[in-house]
């Protein structure tokens, strides 16, 4: 027990509640944008995030909580991270939570070959290797006659680019900025974006009577980012990035509980494909990690 109140053990348990939130607020999505306008949910849910962001740092940090020496960078974020929510949003109207969470759990690994060309950081081999392995496992979940083929996969494609790009960009401003500081003004951005569009899409009987799913959807991204940092401060990148891809097993336990939706045999093997490769470039990333401690 006495690893679990270690601080490397608090992070492990917070990314694990992390993937459980998200997870929810992703079958949250798919029940709520089948009744609500999805640019109405993406401003309350930005929106959202912004004032509990503010309400929650504002005491502590005063001021600084928006001082940021990379605006442009941190708008780009901000318009990244609304575009991934976007697609999100839209490609759960039409494709199941765990088949979508697999795709887009291909994101980290992407973001490490974006990371090669554009950062050029050194990428091993067998990074390469897993990647490929990664790609065929989303090729059998995608593959044609399977449950989930159709025009629909376009949105967890764009997604994983998107989202890729977020985080190559969300290292870059690491080492730069305050994290609660980029949570506030993603919140901002992603609201401000919105603003003008529900001058068509506003519809506040909609808002009544399905308010608890707009909540449900806005909480578990807003707390689960806020959680997310919180980890990320109590260990390291490559101790929790494994634990992240427990996303996949809740994703598809939450799409069976509220859906009755359950993966085909290919598709299982598919999800499970991309869970090794992801586990195993983290694993790769450890060992990395530790031979540059030596």
């Amino acid at each position: 027990m006495s690893f679990w109140r270690s601080r490397q053990g608090g992070g492990i348990l917070l990314i694990v509640v992390v993937t459980l939130l998200f997870s929810l607020g992703d079958a949250a999505a798919r029940h709520i944008t089948q009744l609500v306008p999805v640019l109405m949910l993406l401003w309350f849910r930005y929106a959202f995030q912004t004032i509990v962001t503010l309400m929650m740092r504002l005491p502590t940090q005063k001021t600084s909580l928006f001082a940021t020496p990379n605006p442009k960078f941190q708008a780009l974020r901000g318009v990244l991270l609304l575009t991934t929510s976007f697609c999100s949003f839209y490609g759960l109207q039409h494709l199941p939570v765990g088949e979508f969470t697999a795709m887009v759990m291909l994101s980290p690994m992407v973001a490490t070959a974006m990371a090669a060309i554009t950062l050029k950081h050194h990428v091993a081999h067998l990074r390469w290797l897993l990647m490929a392995v990664g790609l065929a496992g989303v090729l059998l979940v995608v593959r044609p006659g399977g449950q989930v083929f159709g025009w629909a996969l376009l949105f967890p494609l764009l997604l994983v680019t998107t989202y890729a790009w977020f985080q190559v960009l969300t290292s870059r401003l690491s080492n730069d900025e305050n994290p609660y500081t980029t949570q506030f003004y993603t919140g901002l951005v992603g609201a401000l974006a919105t603003s003008p569009l529900l001058l068509w899409t506003w519809d506040t009987q909609a808002l009544l009577n399905h308010w608890p799913w707009f909540l449900a959807v806005s909480v578990a991204a807003t707390f689960g980012h806020l959680l997310l940092i919180s980890a990320f401060n109590r260990a390291s990148a490559v101790v929790l990035s494994p634990y992240l891809y427990t996303q996949i097993a809740f994703a598809t336990l939450a799409g069976w509980v509220f859906f009755r939706h359950m993966p085909d045999g290919l598709a299982w093997v598919g999800i499970v494909v991309i869970a090794i490769s992801g586990v195993g470039n983290a694993l790769v990333s450890i060992r990395e990690s530790a031979q540059q401690r030596q």
